[in-house]
Formats: structure tokens, C-alpha cells, sequence
């Protein structure tokens, strides 16, 4: 097996990528826009374009490269809804729209307690359950159409092969659908009126089927194994699964700064602090904590392309220059809070290397709420940021790596068609931090409460 094609649906951009399995590369990408249609019945994604789009592009693939098998990921908080002969029986609703919202208070009356499925409530169609019991309220011959419920990378799954089944990564997105303790279905389902119906949970990696024969045909590929596929967040924890021994986090940056704990300590999560139970492409709960960090950088970055220096450090920790939290209100540790500067920023740089040092503070608070330990991994932009990385190392006292990977998800995807991966190289020894940066973490701890 040389290549994979690997489909990758998130809320912006569909896209299919070919990968080669010995070099851990794309060497094919095709992408187009995920388009959501208005209606009727609800917003929804436009299944048939987005299908026509992968079939040219595997056929494309196929002809140039060759493909021997295909996965898929795709974002969380989505669900096709099948009918006896596996078609639709519904569009597939846009978690964006407001609609579940009208029924909170009706659903809230069902929902599992956190305690159990480690599902916050969520606005919109975030939890997957909401998006059910709202669509089956408005439209009430719909529970008698569905004879499955699958998962949107299945569904995909399921165009190619036939099979139903539904990922456990998926299952464990927010959807208050699954026990991760458990490792199981929650009351939910039942209670939605859909027990039986749900597609049989299976682990990421297992092969869903082989390609339907008239599929073979079409597209000029051959029987080649469709795996069952997972949440694109999961794609790309599973490389430092394979890489690394717990203890360890992996921190996401980007809009929303991911923190997932791998083997830490055993505590109580608190959902109204954003904490959140992932589950990871081996069926193992994973504490998880949010914030939307690149959301506050921008709002609160410096003009022009100031970094700041040494001496805007110095001068940040010297005048006691700090942001409080929270900017974004409506999410992360310090949600409701309002934020500001203890000391307005003299400088450009100032401000660059105090809003570092704020986002590393945010980031240690998320680690601490689901009892990381061990080294801190960092993905994505904030890891070439040397004031987020300080402050986060003397805050939490453990060793901070900017990863190297740069894997995204349809390479973390392809690593379920192989058994193994590097390992990483233990963290190097680092200089004891700067005692007055933890100094500056416990007077901003003290102004946050």
C-alpha cells in the first residue's frame, strides 16, 4: 500500500488529499468551498456538489497516482440522518444554524448531566443531540424516515461502501450522545426516540469496507479498503499518541486554543470553564479545555508587525504591564469576566509581549483545569511565539515543545493505515525560567480570581 486518498471535509473547504505512506506527504491536494445551502428545511451542506467534487478528484488521483485505499475526517457536530434504502432522509443540518436554540429549555429536560458524557451545553447545533431533538420536533415524520444515524465522516464511509458505523472520536465531539467513561452510548438516544437506529460505534481505524463495485468502475480504482474514519481534531492528536509516552499535552492554537491532557491527573472538570471530554482515535477519554486565543490576539494585537524585545520585556515586568482576563467573554477559563490592562502598554512591543505572556497565562489556566502533565506540546502559531512559550513554561513549571510536526489532518488521518510512528525526542533541558516571570503569573492569577 503506497497512497492514500484521504477526503477531508471541514466547515470551510472540502478537500481530497493524496498521501504516500513511506514519506508521510501529500503529494496530491484538491480543494473547493463548503458550500451551505439556505433551504428549505433548514441551512444544510450541499451533499451532492461536495460529492461530485471527490469522486473527480479521486478519479483524477487515481489515474495519476494511483490510490490503495481512502479514509476520511471531517469536523465534529454532524450527523447524516439515512433512510431504509441509504439515502438521505433529511439534509444534513449546519451546526452554525440558530434553530436548536428555539428548544433549549425543552431539551436541557433530556440532556445527560456532564457528569456522565463530559458534554458542556453548547449554543446553536454544537451538541450533535440539540441538532436530533430540534430537527425531529419540526419536522415530525422525520423519526419514522430514519432507519440509521451516522456520523459525517460514515456518511462519506457509506457513499463509498455501503456500510454503516459510526467513530467514537465523533460520538465524543460534545454530542451528549456518548459515555466516554462508559464507553458507550449515553440516555439520550433512547430518549430522542432513536435507540437501535444509531449506527454501531467503531474505532477509527477499522476497515468500514471496500469500495462499492460500480465506485471500482467509475472512478478507475480497485477494491481498495475504506477505513472508518474520525474527527479531524483527533487526526491531528493522533501523531503525538503514537509518538509519545504519557504524561503530555498537546496545546492547538489557532482561533480556538485547544489543550487536550494525556495521561495527567484525575480531576473534576468544570463545564462552566469550558472544560470538555474528547475522545481519541483509541477510544481513551481525553480531558480537554478551550479559549478562543487567536480570536483575542487579533483583537488585542499591536499595529504593524511589532515582536518586542528584551527591553520590552523588561519594561513589561518592571511597570507591571498586564492584560486581565478575559477578552472574549463568552468562552474559555474566565467566561462573564471582564478584561483589561492593569497598565496600558507604552509600546508596541509592550503590548506584543504582554498579550504573549496573557495568552501563556489562559493557556497554563486551561492545562491546570484537566490536570495536565508532564511536557507541553505546542501546534500551530503560537509555538514561534517566544513570550506565550516563557510564560507558559515558568507558569506551569513543565517543559514546553514547539512541535515540529506539521502533520494537519489528512496526514494524521493516513497514520491509521500504519502501526507505528517515530518517536519523539524527549524535551532538551531548558534554563530554569525567570523567577519574576512566575511572580507576574501569581499577581495575574490574582487579578483574575
Amino acid at each position: 500500500m503506497r497512497h492514500a486518498a484521504i477526503i477531508d471535509i471541514g466547515k470551510t473547504n472540502v478537500k481530497l488529499a493524496l498521501v504516500d505512506l513511506a514519506t508521510r506527504a501529500e503529494v496530491a491536494v484538491r480543494t473547493t468551498p463548503n458550500l451551505v445551502r439556505p433551504g428549505p428545511p433548514w441551512p444544510h451542506f450541499d451533499t451532492e456538489a461536495q460529492w461530485d467534487f471527490l469522486c473527480d478528484a479521486l478519479r483524477e488521483m487515481a489515474v495519476r497516482h494511483g490510490v490503495d485505499a481512502i479514509g476520511v475526517t471531517t469536523h465534529g457536530a454532524c450527523a447524516a440522518l439515512l433512510d431504509a434504502q441509504g439515502d438521505l432522509a433529511a439534509p444534513v443540518l449546519d451546526y452554525e444554524h440558530d434553530g436548536p436554540d428555539s428548544y433549549r429549555a425543552a431539551y436541557e429536560a433530556i440532556r445527560p448531566p456532564f457528569a456522565r458524557t463530559g458534554s458542556p451545553g453548547l449554543p446553536l447545533g454544537l451538541n450533535l443531540g440539540a441538532q436530533l431533538f430540534w430537527q425531529l420536533r419540526v419536522d415530525p415524520g422525520l423519526r419514522d424516515r430514519i432507519a440509521h444515524v451516522v456520523l459525517w465522516p460514515q456518511y462519506w464511509g457509506h457513499r463509498l461502501t455501503g456500510a454503516v458505523a459510526s467513530d467514537i472520536c465523533s460520538l465524543g465531539c460534545h454530542t451528549d450522545l456518548w459515555e466516554p467513561g462508559a464507553r458507550g452510548f449515553s440516555s439520550l438516544p433512547a430518549a430522542l426516540g432513536l435507540h437501535g437506529r444509531m449506527a454501531p460505534p467503531r474505532l477509527p481505524g477499522e476497515v468500514l469496507g471496500v469500495l462499492r463495485p460500480a465506485l471500482q468502475a467509475a472512478l478507475g480504482i480497485g477494491a481498495v479498503p475504506v477505513i472508518c474514519g474520525l474527527h479531524d481534531s483527533n487526526a491531528s492528536l493522533l501523531p503525538h499518541l503514537r509518538a509519545r509516552a504519557a504524561p503530555f499535552a498537546v496545546v492547538s492554537t489557532g482561533t480556538w486554543v485547544i489543550s487536550m491532557a494525556v495521561g495527567g491527573a484525575d480531576v473534576a472538570l468544570d463545564p462552566t470553564r469550558d472544560t470538555l471530554i474528547n475522545v481519541n482515535a483509541l477510544g481513551d477519554p481525553v480531558p480537554s479545555a478551550r479559549f478562543m486565543g487567536g480570536r483575542e490576539y487579533e483583537l488585542m494585537r499591536p499595529q504593524g508587525d511589532a515582536q518586542g524585545d528584551a527591553a520590552d520585556a523588561e519594561a513589561v515586568l518592571t511597570r507591571g504591564v498586564m492584560l486581565r482576563p478575559a477578552v472574549v467573554r463568552d468562552s474559555g477559563p474566565f467566561q462573564g469576566r471582564q478584561g483589561g490592562w492593569t497598565v496600558e502598554p507604552a509600546t508596541d512591543g509592550q503590548r506584543a509581549v504582554a498579550l504573549g505572556y496573557y495568552l501563556g497565562l489562559m493557556t497554563a489556566e486551561s492545562l491546570a483545569q484537566i490536570g495536565a502533565a508532564g511536557p507541553s506540546v505546542i501546534e500551530g502559531p503560537f509555538a514561534a511565539n517566544p513570550w506565550f512559550c516563557a510564560m507558559l513554561r515558568a507558569a506551569t513549571g513543565r517543559a514546553v515543545v514547539r512541535s515540529p510536526m506539521r502533520t494537519g489532518t489528512a496526514i494524521g488521518t493516513a497514520l491509521l493505515f500504519q502501526d507505528s510512528a517515530p518517536l519523539a525526542e524527549p524535551p532538551a533541558a531548558e534554563p530554569a525560567p525567570d523567577p519574576r516571570l512566575r511572580a507576574y503569573a501569581a499577581q495575574w492569577r490574582a487579578h483574575a480570581g
